[in-house]
């Protein structure tokens, strides 16, 4: 199989083909409705392909459901469909964006790409739970604001993965004060401050 290397991990022609498609798409798209800051765009597939792509080396690709909070121009949540597409074909993906505009460009990426994507253009607080195996968020809140998102839409047994920047450690704590959870960190491989933040069993601290 001819394959490519991206964020470290091998993936197929077809995944690489459609990560490039989507980068296109977002290029198109972003004077529009700024999906990313527009500064970013020439170095787009560093900044937030690859960002997100590096998430994808934590997953367990058993998963049955994965949901992205607050998905925005797609990063993580239309990378995420986009290397799953190959290696977990049955996965379906759920995108909560309350912004019109920006839901309709994820959808557009969906169909575009034939990704198992659903996009709910709600408030993630007023979407109905929903029992997800894997929740995500990039650059979206702190954890304590997170954490209450994510226990809602997160089965028990699920997995938590967020982007973080060089504030992850002070988050953290103060994150601790009102909540119980199991952390592991990694370094990020585009930004030697930021840290990847995988986290289990969210329980509010009792008072």
């Amino acid at each position: 199989m001819n394959t490519q290397m991206v964020a470290g991990q091998s993936v197929s022609r077809e995944t690489y083909d459609d990560l490039v498609t989507f980068r296109d798409l977002v290029t198109k798209w972003t004077p529009k409705i700024n999906l990313i800051a527009p500064s970013t765009v020439p170095d787009m597939w560093e900044r937030h392909i690859v960002d997100s792509a590096q998430l994808y080396a934590f997953t367990s690709k058993s998963f049955a459901h994965w949901v992205d909070l607050g998905s925005g121009g797609g990063f993580p949540g239309i990378v995420m469909a986009i290397f799953a597409k190959v290696d977990v074909a049955d996965a379906r993906f759920t995108l909560i964006e309350s912004d019109q505009r920006k839901a309709t460009f994820l959808r557009t990426a969906a169909r575009q790409l034939s990704l198992n994507v659903t996009v709910i253009s709600e408030r993630i607080d007023q979407t109905a739970p929903q029992e997800a195996d894997i929740v995500s968020a990039r650059a979206l809140a702190p954890l304590s604001a997170l954490f209450p998102m994510t226990s809602r839409h997160l089965k028990e047994d699920g997995k938590a993965l967020f982007h973080k920047g060089k504030g992850a450690a002070t988050e953290i704590a103060d994150a601790r004060r009102d909540w119980s959870f199991a952390l592991e960190q990694h370094d990020s491989i585009t930004d030697p401050a930021a840290r990847l933040l995988i986290i289990q069993r969210i329980s509010r601290v009792s008072e």
